[in-house]
């Protein structure tokens, strides 16, 4: 009997939240993580996000909290304040390279690698990475206009499925919101040496105006 599959997820925040608000609906960030539970062993499940370290309250805040202590490893930074050409205030959070660096690390550990973002930049990764034998699913939509996926990162991927396919599944009503400190045991199988996380922010190419 084949032992179960060595699954990994990579959330980037900042783009799998814009593709589910496109879509019209909330994730459950603890049916995601029952859900890729229930297809094989889940080793690690990072969700990588940037945060205006500043701010007096920031939205994502609660959620962020609530990841950490619910089984998720969160990759966080501050983001960068900058001017642009029209003298524009703007802040900017990229975590694309602490993702890349993680995929990496892990891929000679995992069979499946799933990674929650549209971002285009990304396709050099899942390249690299199936080159180790990984088999990489790319979770995304086309249904919207235009579609939240790049066509280059979903023709490597060697399975495409769209976000929308999982609303049932991963879904939840607005309303119902997740208590902010409901502790579970953490699940974390360290076969493989874990690398120290900065705690800080996240996003995918998160720019922000004032």
């Amino acid at each position: 009997m084949s032992s179960p599959s060595k699954i990994a997820l990579f959330i980037d925040g900042a783009n799998l939240y814009a593709t589910a608000k496109t879509l019209g609906f909330d994730i459950d960030y603890k049916r995601l993580l029952n859900e890729f539970q229930s297809r094989g062993t889940l080793l690690r499940a990072f969700y990588y996000t940037a945060i205006i370290e500043d701010q007096e309250y920031s939205s994502i805040r609660p959620l962020i909290d609530w990841l950490d202590y619910n089984g998720y490893t969160v990759v966080t930074k501050a983001t960068k304040e900058f001017i642009d050409a029209s003298g524009r205030r703007k802040v900017k959070g990229n975590m694309d390279i602490e993702l890349a660096v993680d995929a990496m690390d892990l891929a000679e550990h995992i069979d499946q690698m799933v990674l929650f973002s549209g971002d285009g930049d990304f396709r050099s990764l899942v390249e690299a990475v199936q080159r180790r034998g990984v088999r990489v699913t790319v979770v995304s939509t086309i249904a919207s206009q235009p579609p939240m996926i790049a066509d280059e990162l979903r023709r490597q991927a060697d399975v495409f499925t769209d976000l929308v396919e999982l609303q049932s599944k991963l879904g939840r009503d607005p309303s119902e919101r997740p208590a902010p400190r409901e502790r579970e045991p953490r699940y974390h199988t360290q076969q493989f040496p874990r690398r120290e996380t900065v705690v800080g922010p996240k996003g995918n190419d998160s720019v922000f105006e004032s």
